[in-house]
């Protein structure tokens, strides 16, 4: 309530209109617990690859999930932003607040953004909220994600193409105490999911 209350400080005219649904009604009818999957990780570590498989795993179980993937995003919603320091938060901010939008509807939403910040993973973590917000580190080495360079990335970075880009010539601040570390390196697409699988079990009815 802090952040709405807030919010009618500052613009009066803006009220909040709380739903006639409640979480509890959301719960029984879809039959399992809102949550967002926070996957970090360099350019390359797998993050995307892990979000969709594991999306087509809980849609086959019969659950309401969605992916939010960072690139998608840039194509609608945060086309306007750059790769600055401030449009990257601004970038975060956005995407969690839709995460958090979807975790009210009673949504599994997998989040695969680098965020290299610990600041801004700490600002998505409170817009979505403690409880719901699963960190998750997916911690293939750099070296790795840039013999992959699915994307060309690392090499025009490395070029000097890509200003700022994280793992090269901008850092990398790794989770201090996230709720799961998976290296693509050591695991494949199916054993990282059957880890997520299990750490969202208890919400899954």
């Amino acid at each position: 309530m802090g952040r709405i209350e807030n919010l009618q400080d500052t613009t009066p005219q803006v009220f909040w209109h709380a739903s006639a649904v409640t979480a509890e009604e959301r719960l029984h009818q879809l039959r399992q617990q809102p949550a967002t999957i926070w996957l970090t990780g360099l350019s390359g570590a797998g993050k995307s690859t892990l979000a969709y498989a594991l999306e087509r795993r809980l849609c086959a179980d019969g659950r309401l999930v969605y992916v939010l993937d960072g690139d998608n995003l840039r194509h609608h919603l945060n086309s306007d932003l750059g790769f600055s320091s401030r449009d990257r938060r601004e970038n975060i901010r956005r995407s969690a607040e839709v995460a958090r939008l979807l975790n009210d509807a009673g949504l599994i939403v997998i989040c695969a953004f680098i965020s290299p910040l610990r600041e801004d993973r700490a600002m998505a973590q409170a817009i979505i909220g403690q409880a719901n917000f699963i960190e998750t580190y997916v911690s293939t080495p750099c070296a790795v994600c840039e013999e992959r360079d699915p994307k060309g990335l690392y090499q025009k970075a490395r070029a000097g193409l890509i200003p700022e880009f994280t793992g090269i010539s901008a850092p990398y601040e790794v989770p201090l105490a996230p709720a799961l570390v998976l290296d693509t390196e050591l695991l494949t697409p199916d054993q990282a999911c059957a880890r997520l699988l299990q750490h969202l079990a208890p919400r899954l009815r």
